[in-house]
């Protein structure tokens, strides 16, 4: 598994693409706090009333809070959440409500702490939980866990690129508040080719700054997908007077890149449009909303790669939803 450790000490858990959560319930109040403190109930009313809806009135439980939508999973969607209209959440929440994903118990459902137990016996506290306490379709589900890499593997075949990675968390240890000790996190990786649709020039130098990418999609159209600006400096002057002998209007005939930031100055936001004869090996984290959601980083060129065949088909297979390993 690469960058995974393996032997019989380490339990294998997906990363889920959401808001990491605590929630607490104490009777009729119910607690969410992200990972740095910040308040969440008022973001994910569904979310409290899934809480409210489990049979203990006592427990904490550690988990991620995830939206399901189109099939996958949207972090568009959870963002939109952060919303200072208490009416625009709830409609929010009505349209895609949320689910929590439970991969760690705290407090049990008797009020008895369980922080400083060793993850094994957690999860089986945690597992025994689930079942006794929580009902079917309530909005809470169990994280699936296994210390078996053959499952990990079995999990990618199974869901591909919509496994946003797998995190290795050491059995013996009392619970961890941080990310670093006992654990280890494998980020899924992924590659695309890309049309440069345009380029923009870096701040200083009169050379490029970065690559503005883009995918085709069914009808012909090329879009705007995002960046890479990982150039190597000793390359850029060069690929600069490439760039300026291709521009050439409109560049995009889809969506397009966006105007000035407050960040950006006048030279850089400008943006050259380009004829479609280039493409760009990216790798990439993650794809949503018809973006790379950050920015990509520059493999390589690749001139045997017809242009025209770069579409967003190669992206919308993340469209397999990480969301079916918690049915199966």
């Amino acid at each position: 598994m690469g960058e995974l450790p393996t032997g019989p000490g380490w339990q294998y858990e997906p990363k889920w693409d959401g808001f990491r959560c605590l929630a607490h319930r104490d009777g009729d109040a119910v607690t969410l706090m992200s990972k740095a403190g910040k308040p969440l109930a008022r973001y994910f009313p569904d979310v409290v009333a899934s809480i409210q809806h489990v049979g203990a009135r006592r427990f904490v439980l550690d988990g991620e809070i995830v939206v399901p939508a189109e099939g996958g999973l949207s972090f568009d969607e959870l963002l939109l959440r952060i919303h200072p209209a208490q009416s625009r959440v709830q409609k929010l929440a009505a349209e895609h409500p949320a689910v929590f994903v439970a991969f760690d118990l705290l407090v049990d459902g008797r009020g008895r702490s369980l922080v400083d137990l060793p993850l094994a016996d957690r999860r089986a506290a945690l597992e025994a939980f689930v079942a006794e306490r929580v009902e079917d379709d309530a909005g809470v589900v169990l994280s699936p866990a296994t210390t078996r890499t053959a499952t990990v593997k079995r999990w990618f075949r199974s869901v591909g690129s919509g496994l946003d990675g797998v995190i290795a968390k050491r059995l013996d240890l009392p619970y961890q508040t941080g990310e670093r000790t006992g654990m280890v996190k494998m980020k899924s990786m992924r590659t695309a080719e890309c049309v440069v649709g345009g380029f923009r020039y870096a701040s200083r130098g009169g050379v490029v700054g970065s690559l503005l990418l883009g995918l085709y999609d069914d009808e012909g159209l090329l879009h705007h997908v995002g960046f890479t600006s990982n150039i190597p400096r000793d390359e850029k002057a060069p690929l600069t007077k490439k760039l300026e002998k291709l521009v050439k209007a409109p560049g995009f005939t889809g969506r397009a890149p966006g105007g000035p930031s407050r960040w950006s100055t006048a030279r850089s936001a400008e943006w050259q449009p380009l004829a479609p004869k280039l493409v760009v090996e990216v790798q990439y984290d993650h794809f949503s909303g018809g973006r790379f959601r950050h920015g990509t980083s520059f493999l390589r060129w690749r001139p045997d790669k017809a242009p025209g065949a770069c579409t967003l088909a190669q992206v919308e297979q993340e469209g397999r939803s990480a969301m079916k390993l918690l049915a199966g």
